[in-house]
């Protein structure tokens, strides 16, 4: 190899970062655009600036490892390696739930070993042998190039130049500067997809580091908040049920990635695998809940379930258990309403307890216990590479509620349809789907035989509840649909229908009398007060808040509005006068003063 002199290595080393830079910024573009270069050269045609400044924000990235690690090359060897992860991080996302990747799902890298078991199956072993390949690739290259020796003032030098540059982009584009208005960057927060698209993964990512989770609404005030609890608090209780002579279990059961299979059109069964709700649902209240969220996100519809709290009224992109949740000392919900009224309560998980906070999450919401996979009595699964079962995830909930000596709010999370969808992890596959494609038959048919190890285990609980003396309802209902091939729901011609692709199963059952009325398609902020309403208790005036809103839009989702008779297309001044209240209090409790807690919960 030619020898070069000290000062002709070094400009060859930054002309190389300076190069790095541009590559690796066009490479993570393609990851945001599917791997299609060519939407990435029409990208930069129109945003030229934008491509420019984030190469030389990943060149001042490639420099500052440069300058910290001994070696120069190796250093920014890391940091290509650990930037291009991030954009494959992207690609995945988008492709399997159609959301970019966000700062805050960083937070996931400490669950890194529980995430390896999620993700299984999500990279092609092709592409885990082109990534080694490239690696050693780029290994032998740094072998061959030559030694760069740079000057300790130097590297300081390099160092507070390229942490200066660094912090002055976040800020630039954290502040929406004058800088940033004329390179046409623009925070489009309201459509975090959109947001990507135009701006680019780098800008786009950088924008939400310090995101709210809701702007402050005109005229918020704690006046404001008394104002709204003094008006639906003095609302009549709207139940028609009456309470039981004793209170009341109450039990949530939210199933992982759950929905009914037989409802896709374009695919018959050999068998039904929900035999047993298809039956029950005649008889008791039954429905479908709309999910806010698809193929994940799990923590978002809880957050609804448990809050009453819309995420309609937030921030795309938003996951409010790690964003926000995680650093209050409390936060008004079904939880801390029952504890008032002397529940005892605990959440209970079948995995890793640390996932979306929830260890830290759960004792804010009011929670005095959770159990997780590692103090479950049984946590048992159908095979050794599987999760654990949802039987054993109801006989555990079933163990704590028959041995409560006072009335309890349990919260069950369940685990065992999450993907990946490998045929025989679950036990063999025993339903026969006819009119999928081949290379996706094992997949469907093993999410199918995972819906039918449910459907035995709401059996179960089913005839459990007669066992336990005190009065309980148990609501289950599936978090969002599975993140399935993408064709899987083509084929059944779903692309076009948000509501087919956010409605999961949603039904109650209880051991006394609830009636059999339908509960139509809800939202999971709606669950609480519809409890509330089966088992005669008092609604607080947040609840009567919720009761007015459920009664016009029953379905509150960015994704489909719904109304009474159907999808709704546009609002009536008294439905945006009911949402404005409901945002107003939401802000309250999430950003604001928290007035709420004393004025609207009691």
């Amino acid at each position: 190899m030619r020898h070069f002199k000290p000062g002709k290595r070094l400009g060859i080393m930054l002309l190389s970062f300076l190069l790095g830079g541009f590559i690796l910024n066009f490479t993570i573009q393609a990851a945001s655009f599917g791997m299609n270069a060519g939407s990435v050269l029409n990208w930069i045609s129109q945003f030229y600036w934008l491509y420019v400044f984030g190469s030389l924000f990943f060149f001042f990235v490639l420099l500052a490892f440069a300058a910290v690690i001994p070696n120069g090359y190796a250093g920014s060897l890391i940091a290509f390696i650990a930037c291009a992860i991030l954009g494959f991080a992207d690609y995945k996302k988008l492709s399997t739930t159609g959301e970019p990747l966000f700062p805050w799902d960083l937070m996931l890298v400490k669950n890194a070993q529980e995430m390896g078991k999620i993700t299984k199956g999500m990279i092609s072993p092709l592409v885990l042998v082109l990534a080694v390949v490239l690696v050693a690739g780029l290994i032998v290259l740094l072998r061959k190039l030559p030694k760069v020796r740079i000057s300790l003032p130097l590297r300081a030098v390099f160092t507070v130049l390229s942490a200066a540059v660094i912090t002055g982009f976040i800020l630039m584009v954290d502040g929406q500067t004058t800088l940033a208005t004329s390179i046409k960057y623009q925070n489009i927060y309201w459509n975090q997809k959109v947001n990507y698209s135009q701006n680019g993964f780098l800008f786009a990512f950088t924008g939400n580091l310090k995101q709210n989770l809701m702007d402050k609404p005109d005229g918020y005030s704690r006046e404001a908040i008394a104002q709204i609890a003094q008006q639906y608090g003095a609302l009549p209780d709207s139940g028609t049920n009456a309470a039981p002579s004793e209170t009341p279990n109450i039990m949530y059961m939210m199933d992982e990635a759950f929905f009914d299979p037989t409802r896709l059109p374009s695919y018959t069964f050999s068998e039904d695998p929900l035999k047993f709700i298809h039956g029950e649902e005649k008889n008791t209240p039954s429905g479908y809940l709309l999910s806010p969220e698809f193929g994940g996100n799990t923590a978002n519809i809880e957050f609804e379930a448990l809050t009453g709290q819309s995420m309609y009224f937030l921030k795309d992109g938003s996951i409010p258990y790690q964003q926000r949740i995680v650093k209050m000392s409390s936060l008004p919900s079904i939880v801390s309403i029952l504890k008032e009224r002397g529940y005892r309560s605990l959440a209970v998980h079948p995995f890793d307890g640390t996932f979306y906070n929830r260890n830290k999450v759960y004792p804010v919401l009011g929670f005095d216990q959770f159990t997780t996979q590692q103090e479950m009595t049984g946590a048992d699964r159908i095979t050794p590479d599987g999760y654990i079962s949802d039987m054993a995830a109801v006989k555990e909930a079933v163990r704590e509620l028959q041995s409560s000596g006072q009335p309890t709010f349990l919260h069950l999370v369940t685990m065992q349809n999450h993907f990946p969808f490998d045929k025989g992890s679950n036990g063999p596959n025993t339903i026969t789907v006819n009119g999928v494609k081949p290379e996706r038959k094992d997949e469907l048919e093993t999410y199918v035989q995972d819906t039918k190890l449910t459907d035995e285990a709401m059996a179960y609980m089913a005839q459990e509840l007669k066992s336990i003396k005190r009065p309980t309802i148990v609501v289950f209902w599936g978090d969002h649909l599975p993140a399935l091939s993408a064709d899987i729901y083509s084929q059944a011609g779903w692309d076009a229908n948000p509501r087919m692709k956010h409605e999961t199963k949603l039904m109650v059952m209880a051991n006394f009398d609830i009636g059999k009325q339908p509960l139509g398609t809800i939202s999971p902020s709606f669950i609480g007060p519809t409890v509330f309403e089966l088992t005669g208790q008092k609604l607080p005036a947040y609840y009567k808040l919720l009761e007015l809103v459920k009664a016009e839009l029953p379905g509150l989702s960015k994704n489909v509005l719904i109304g009474r008779t159907g999808v709704v297309t546009g609002l009536s001044a008294a439905q945006q006068n009911l949402l404005d209240d409901y945002r107003m209090v939401q802000y309250d409790m999430l950003e604001g003063e928290n007035y709420s807690k004393d004025l609207l919960f009691k």
